[in-house]
């Protein structure tokens, strides 16, 4: 068996070279039993490590930014307008803790996601009389109130695994939570007493690492212990140059002819010691001559090496590399980057942060907080939606349009999408939309522009309707860009 294992996979055998490779095989879950430890290393390296700090900012500022918006899609433009004017009032009252608006609570949650590898949120619905636009708010709850060591059988003989219960056929029907956070100061005196909380009212966001797993991972860990040793290493060599900086000096004397010292250092003693030893100083740009007999040496203390900024940007691709976040965008260092380089790895930046987006971030946030307020929403009589409860998937469905990304190169992107849209592999709306902004409401504002142009007796070269793509007058010779001859021809 041994012959057969070597012969079929190298990594498979228990040489010389492996005999250290000694690997547990662990189930999706069992091998988060270490996840506590591993969550408060994530979160103290989130406080106190400047390129964590900067990855999880940059992660924030490019899944999120200003928000992600929503668009509605079923029903006529009257009820799209009612629906979009309920969200946005809604949206300056979404958080039950009342501190963020809507779109607050997305970059929040995003970062708590990034940082310790999941977060809860819990759909709290609210009376009528607490005056909300919609009797609905959310609380975002951090990962360690959900004590992922709560195992066991419930009292109606579910299974709870990592705090989550889970019906005979493993559908999440309830999570187990502390009433308050355990790492705070108590405010209750049962802070710490679990309650269970139906599923319909949590939302859990995280990426599953493993087929079954149930509870995310820091995007941390794999690099955890390099930032640690790479934080303690940048330390220590910023108190050795500082050490250095102090250049100390040591003045030696020698003995007379009759064995006893010296006198000491005449007019160089500025003072004493604690031990009565007297000291000297130099001012910069001093030139001291000396007394006959007595010289000075200097300390030598070691350098931070050559290779010490290649060394330290090693390690800090590694930690690139486990935060999906590329070196370039981390630490602003553009040396020797071309432009068509740095839109390579920009590009490849945006397909982690898209995939983040449409698979985690929007249906199992976004989207369950936008069907949690069309329910209460017509609960409470804001929407008026006959056969609701048959027609709850079309009614919900929902347009999210995340932010736009910004141009790289701004001539050549608009000239390439205005191309694209021209030749028919895009559309007007597919455009508007990548940057971010609602195409119908584009409509709105340049038909806005333009009756008030035309009211003002204006003509902008940016309008189409008046000047052609080079801004020449529609209705001047050769405006179409074609000379005469040729418009003969398309005549003829």
């Amino acid at each position: 068996m041994a012959d057969i294992t070597e012969g079929s996979y190298r990594a498979a055998g228990n040489g010389r070279r492996l005999k250290m490779f000694r690997p547990v095989t662990l189930g999706p879950n069992a091998a988060l039993l270490g996840l506590p430890t591993l969550l408060a290393r994530a979160r103290h390296l989130a406080r106190n490590d400047p390129w964590m700090v900067s990855a999880l900012n940059k992660s924030v500022s490019n899944g999120i930014a200003t928000g992600i918006q929503a668009k509605p899609i079923w029903g006529n433009d009257a009820h799209k307008k009612r629906v979009a004017k309920l969200w946005a009032r809604w949206g300056k009252y979404a958080d039950a803790d009342g501190v963020l608006d809507w779109s607050g609570l997305q970059a929040l949650a995003w970062r708590e996601w990034k940082e310790a590898g999941e977060v809860f949120a819990r759909i709290r619905f609210r009376l009528p009389e607490d005056g909300l636009p919609v009797p609905l708010q959310v609380q975002l709850i951090e990962a360690e109130q959900c004590p992922q060591h709560y195992n066991g059988l419930a009292s109606n003989g579910n299974v709870i695994r990592q705090g989550i219960e889970v019906d005979r056929i493993g559908r999440r029907v309830a999570y187990w939570m502390y009433r308050e956070h355990p790492g705070d100061q108590q405010l209750n005196v049962n802070g710490n007493e679990l309650v269970r909380v139906p599923a319909e009212q949590v939302l859990h966001l995280y990426r599953p690492n493993r087929a079954g797993a149930m509870r995310g991972v820091p995007s941390s860990a794999p690099a955890l212990l390099r930032m640690f040793n790479l934080d303690r290493l940048d330390d220590a060599v910023l108190e050795r140059q500082a050490l250095a900086n102090l250049f100390a000096g040591f003045i030696t004397t020698e003995a007379n002819a009759e064995g006893e010292d010296a006198e000491a250092l005449g007019d160089l003693v500025t003072g004493e010691d604690l031990d009565g030893t007297a000291i000297g100083g130099l001012e910069p740009g001093t030139l001291q001559e000396l007394p006959p007999g007595r010289k000075i040496e200097f300390a030598d203390p070691p350098s931070a090496g050559s290779d010490y900024a290649e060394f330290l940007r090693g390690h800090l691709l590694a930690i690139c590399a486990s935060q999906d976040v590329p070196y370039e965008v981390l630490t602003g260092d553009l040396r020797n980057v071309s432009d068509r380089a740095l839109r390579l790895i920009l590009n490849e930046f945006r397909r982690v942060i898209e995939q983040d987006q449409w698979l985690y971030m929007i249906p199992m946030f976004c989207q369950r907080v936008r069907d949690a307020f069309f329910d209460q929403a017509v609960l409470a009589g804001l929407l008026k939606v006959p056969r609701y409860a048959a027609l709850r998937d079309e009614v919900t469905e929902t347009l999210w349009v995340p932010e736009g990304w910004p141009w790289s190169h701004p001539v050549q992107d608009v000239t390439s999408e205005l191309k694209a849209v021209r030749a028919g592999f895009k559309s007007r709306s597919k455009v508007v939309l990548g940057a971010g902004e609602d195409p119908e409401q584009v409509d709105l504002e340049q038909a806005a522009d333009n009756a008030r142009a035309d009211k003002a007796g204006l003509t902008y070269d940016s309008d189409p309707r008046r000047t052609n793509a080079s801004g020449a007058r529609q209705d001047e010779p050769g405006a179409d860009g074609a000379n005469d001859d040729e418009r003969n021809d398309d005549d003829e």
